[in-house]
């Protein structure tokens, strides 16, 4: 039986009966949250410095930086958790709940604890976007049906720049006292970011035009590929809720074994099932990719190595990378 088409007015009062179960659900979740846990003091290690919660560890490391000295920074997420998946704890809400100051990434990254940012950004005010510091036209568009954006700004040194300024401005509106404090520490980071800068241009150039193809599980590199000139291909979108198939795995292994691509690359946050199913294929297919590394993608190392801070992560990809693809298969010198 065919269906009754709706008027106007019943169309727009469906859409806002949906809004409102959505705000509904919203809400129940949140209360939800707050009832599960106690709430507690901040931590104790701080003594009298502001308690600042970062979502993730790539957030702290920007926040821990310029705010050094001044701020008590926790970051939510710790190494190897990916954030387009993670969900929010009861523990989670009680810091985020005792929290002076709370940064996040944005542009989506977060996942399923965006809308408990927003949340608290409406409600309290202390809630930022670190993203918010980078005009939009220096983005790159994820998807523009919906007008997204890829979130992945950290792999570009010129935009981690914009990010750190927005992080100091926003730490001196509130602590105004060490205003000349958070400068200093921010240009020293922008100092560092500058000469990973230089390095990525200088070392990703000598790989061979020809190699310059950087192949992972999720498109986490792109503002890497277009600010140090590689092609980058991957299994799945910007973030790791989408979906690949059987003729993804194909495209790529057809590229890879046409192009003659060195190496494929596995992630640290990611599940590497389909990177190595695409390894299998390649070899069915004649020839011998190899596995060139593990990338940092959207989490950093563990504290205490090279990769757990963001210019350490950083180098390190990029070592990987040139490692990667300029090595020389047998196949390849014959």
């Amino acid at each position: 039986m065919a269906s009754i088409p709706q008027s106007k007015n019943e169309g727009s009062e469906t859409e806002a009966v949906v809004n409102i179960m959505k705000f509904l659900s919203w809400l129940i979740s949140w209360v939800v949250l707050l009832f599960s846990c106690t709430v507690q003091e901040k931590p104790f290690h701080c003594g009298d410095k502001p308690y600042v919660v970062a979502s993730t560890g790539i957030v702290a490391d920007v926040v821990r930086h310029v705010g050094d000295g001044v701020v008590c920074v926790e970051a939510l997420m710790g190494p190897g958790t990916d954030p387009h998946l993670y969900k929010a704890t009861p523990g989670d809400i009680n810091k985020l709940l005792q929290a002076d100051l709370i940064f996040y990434h944005g542009l989506h990254l977060e996942g399923k604890m965006t809308e408990v940012f927003e949340g608290l950004k409406a409600k309290k005010g202390n809630a930022f976007a670190i993203t918010d510091g980078i005009p939009r036209e220096m983005l790159i568009i994820a998807d523009s049906a919906t007008q997204t954006y890829d979130p992945h700004v950290w792999f570009s040194m010129p935009l981690w720049k914009q990010v750190t300024l927005y992080v100091a401005d926003i730490l001196s509106a509130h602590y105004n006292q060490y205003h000349d404090k958070f400068l200093e520490n921010a240009q020293k980071y922008m100092d560092t970011l500058m000469k990973l800068h230089e390095y990525a241009q200088r070392e990703l150039s000598k790989i061979p035009d020809s190699k310059r193809v950087l192949i992972t599980s999720h498109d986490a590199f792109a503002y890497l590929g277009k600010e140090y000139g590689l092609e980058v291909h991957t299994l799945q979108g910007v973030s790791t809720l989408d979906r690949y198939g059987i003729a993804d795995i194909e495209k790529l292994a057809d590229l890879i074994v046409q192009r003659q691509i060195p190496a494929i690359f596995v992630e640290t946050s990611v599940n590497n099932k389909g990177i190595l199913a695409l390894k299998e294929l390649v070899r069915k297919k004649g020839w011998d990719v190899r596995i060139g590394g593990t990338l940092y993608s959207d989490a950093l190392g563990e504290p205490g190595t090279i990769a757990g801070t963001l210019p350490g992560m950083f180098k390190s990809n990029i070592d990987t990378i040139v490692n990667g693809l300029g090595y020389e298969s047998e196949e390849s010198r014959h």
